[in-house]
């Protein structure tokens, strides 16, 4: 686009209020919580920047070749504007070839293009665009943005384009950044969520126990109902103890559908002898299948702690599974405990060890432990590893402001620490 020197204002003051505007605008980019709130953001930025009223933001989409309207709950609808534009179309094309803004001149010539190929719908030829700006990420096209004003179109000066230019490439870099973010924390979900799947055939072996008693004992009141159903202390009897049994499973299902499925944070009081409990009851059948015992000691009255239940269990199964791994075959032991720990500054933390027999970890491992996809669990092994568990467990046990350490010794074993706030101070 042409810049035209704007000859009624101040060289200096103009450069001032290009540089204030241009920070404020970055500024107010700040960390924006949703795509709606940054796209607004810009939008407003480059509305006022520009003295046009209304304004609209593509973004592309990376599984599909097309550029979709973000939408703004905010903003009041005056636009009929298409809801996605293909790749091919010459606004586009142009804005992508050109990697320049374009005026109402330029846009009238594309537009006329798209109705004559009916590359799209004929309404977006219509729009009342007066600038088009494109949001360019290392030379790509990766958004745009398209200006509307009632006001008749003027010239806009060299500085205003200038400050339009900047103030995209910020937009550009902060969408950029936001997308990054939203893409690690969707991939830290699926990671966390596979890793609780990791888990679910143990907790199943467990589950499959646990549900045995109560199902001998539903089985039994409906084998002997019929003889004896006008005994009404066999039925009352037999009645509360099938109903209890009914309830114990529906707990246990409610569990493991909770476990299997990522939420986001819930803290809760807990007691965090109970959720220790809870993992050592469904990892019993495993460690009992393979000659494991294991040893419990939970300190009386620890202190209580606000938990994210289903987390923390994901941390405990996960450490628990891993310290069988490193047992192996051969039997050894699995001991677990719970104790009050008192911090430097007179705090009240709560803590966890999980000790195992197994075979340790050579100190060269033991500096990257916690290294995303960094595993001691090879494919030629059973239980191949993927290196991300442990890197999982640290994370939520930093999301909880706790701590998690591990001292460990080749041929001896190793023991995971994990300490957690608690309510007393």
């Amino acid at each position: 686009m042409t810049r035209h020197p704007d000859p009624q204002s101040d060289p200096s003051q103009a450069g001032t209020d290009s540089l204030q505007r241009l920070t404020k605008f970055a500024r107010d980019m700040g960390h924006p919580t949703s795509l709606p709130v940054i796209a607004e953001r810009i939008l407003s930025g480059l509305s006022e920047a520009s003295r046009h009223s209304q304004g609209l933001l593509y973004l592309r989409e990376r599984e599909r070749e097309c550029f979709r309207l973000v939408s703004i709950p905010t903003a009041t609808p005056s636009i009929a504007a298409p809801p996605v534009v293909p790749l091919r179309h010459p606004l586009v094309q142009q804005l992508a070839d050109r990697q320049d803004i374009l005026d109402s001149s330029v846009l009238a010539d594309s537009l006329r293009t798209t109705v004559r190929d009916n590359i799209t719908d004929a309404h977006f030829a219509a729009l009342p665009i007066n600038l088009a700006i494109p949001l360019l990420n290392r030379g790509r096209l990766t958004a745009f943005v398209v200006l509307h004003s009632q006001r008749e179109s003027s010239v806009i000066s060299s500085y205003t384009l200038d400050l339009l230019t900047a103030m995209a490439q910020s937009a550009a870099n902060a969408l950029d950044s936001f997308l990054l973010y939203e893409n690690l924390r969707q991939s830290q979900v699926l990671m966390r969520r596979t890793d609780r799947l990791r888990s679910l055939e143990t907790i199943a072996g467990g589950f499959a126990h646990e549900i045995r008693n109560p199902l001998t004992s539903i089985k039994t009141f409906i084998q002997l109902a019929p003889e004896r159903k006008d005994d009404s202390q066999f039925i009352g009897e037999f009645s509360r103890i099938v109903l209890d049994d009914v309830n114990r499973i529906e707990r246990l299902i409610q569990e493991i559908l909770d476990y299997a499925r990522y939420m986001e944070p819930q803290l809760t009081d807990e007691d965090l002898n109970e959720i220790v409990s809870s993992c050592l009851y469904f990892i019993q059948v495993k460690a009992n299948s393979r000659g494991i015992k294991i040893e419990k000691d939970l300190a009386p009255e620890l202190p209580r702690g606000m938990l994210d239940r289903q987390q923390i269990k994901q941390v405990l199964l996960n450490l628990l599974l891993n310290a069988m791994d490193a047992i192996g075959e051969k039997t050894g032991t699995l001991r677990v405990r719970t104790s009050r720990l008192q911090k430097a500054d007179g705090e009240v933390w709560t803590q966890i060890q999980i000790e195992d027999t197994g075979h340790g970890i050579s100190p060269e491992n033991l500096d990257h432990i916690f290294d995303p996809f960094f595993t001691t669990k090879h494919a030629s092994t059973v239980n191949e590893g993927t290196g991300l568990g442990l890197t999982i467990a640290h994370q939520i046990v930093r999301e909880h402001r706790g701590e998690l350490h591990v001292q460990s010794t080749e041929g001896i074993g190793t023991t995971f620490l994990i300490n957690l706030p608690s309510h007393q101070g």
